[in-house]
């Protein structure tokens, strides 16, 4: 039995994906700087992926390689890192003949797309990030025309999750203030839509295409529920959580001097573009070849809630 693996385990997504990967196959490999098994029979790999030797070991074996590594959220950090990790893993899965699952976001697209965001959005990026997420793309486009390379994009939107608090906007905006009975923030325009993926249909359906003959040759976004507004994101929040809803909007140079204080937000600025205008992901495409729909809002909201915030929880039937 081949090795399906994680580069970056762990996170958002990792963790999720590795228990949905249960499904496929028993032989399930964790590698990050530090694995922490999901299954007991997980094989861990402490690796630094940020060196060709180390993308080596941790490929060699594999059937399929997904990959969902996080490096911290700073344009320096991404220059610097992105381009040569995906080099090396583009060659060692040709190397090895593995199939490759790049976990990809939106930053890519051309702004004019946000507001009906399909597969088939030009690739124009409007940021920094944007342009080394492009890179990124194009390294691996690159193999599959040229080399034969093996590979499926899997494309999420903004993401909401459980056990994320730290990494997602989402939890840092919204969750996290109302839950303490403070002011949720909302970057721009609240009455603009906005699409979060939830983080357990990412996974699943992330571990669906890398088994899927299907899915490989091809981009496809995610299954993500219908958005809201950034309003009806933090009313909804708030009604589950059983507080008053309250919202403040932030400018460009608020966000960077919250961002002293919450990371997360640092580098936000460059993509307040996401926040001025409709954002509406669509994964009709993934939905209907593969029938899988996306979790509910209200549904996700719930279980979020449930995980971290049990004891906000007292509106059962709105969960």
């Amino acid at each position: 039995m081949k090795t399906q693996t994680i580069l970056g385990s762990g996170g958002a997504i990792g963790t999720h994906l590795a228990e949905e990967l249960r499904s496929y196959t028993q032989s399930v490999r964790l590698v990050s700087r530090n694995p922490l098994s999901v299954h007991p029979k997980d094989e861990l790999r402490a690796l630094d992926l940020t060196t060709e030797q180390a993308v080596d070991d941790a490929v060699k074996g594999s059937e399929v390689v997904y990959v969902t590594i996080g490096f911290p959220y700073n344009i320096k950090v991404w220059r610097k890192n992105w381009p040569s990790f995906i080099n090396h893993v583009v060659q060692a899965c040709l190397r090895y003949e593995c199939k490759l699952v790049f976990f990809d976001n939106i930053y890519m697209y051309d702004p004019s797309a946000l507001r009906f965001l399909t597969e088939d959005a030009p690739v124009n990026p409007p940021s920094k990030k944007g342009n080394v997420r492009a890179e990124v793309l194009r390294i691996i486009n690159n193999a599959e025309s040229r080399h034969g390379l093996q590979a499926t994009i899997a494309r999420s939107a903004d993401f909401y999750g459980p056990g994320i608090s730290e990494t997602s906007i989402f939890s840092e905006m919204i969750l996290n203030p109302l839950a303490q009975n403070k002011k949720a923030t909302w970057m721009g325009d609240p009455a603009c839509l906005h699409s979060f993926t939830y983080t357990p249909d990412a996974a699943k359906a992330t571990a669906l295409l890398g088994n899927s003959d299907l899915a490989y040759g091809e981009t496809w976004h995610l299954p993500t529920a219908a958005p809201l507004t950034g309003k009806e994101w933090i009313d909804l929040t708030a009604e589950i959580l059983g507080v008053e809803s309250k919202l403040r909007t932030i400018s460009s140079g608020m966000l960077k001097f919250l961002g002293i204080f919450v990371p997360v937000l640092r580098e936000m600025p460059e993509m307040l573009y996401q926040y001025d205008r409709d954002y509406v992901f669509d994964s009709s495409k993934f939905e209907q070849a593969f029938k899988m729909k996306p979790t509910s809002v209200r549904k996700a909201l719930g279980e979020i809630i449930k995980q971290d915030f049990p004891d906000k929880l007292t509106n059962s039937k709105s969960a």
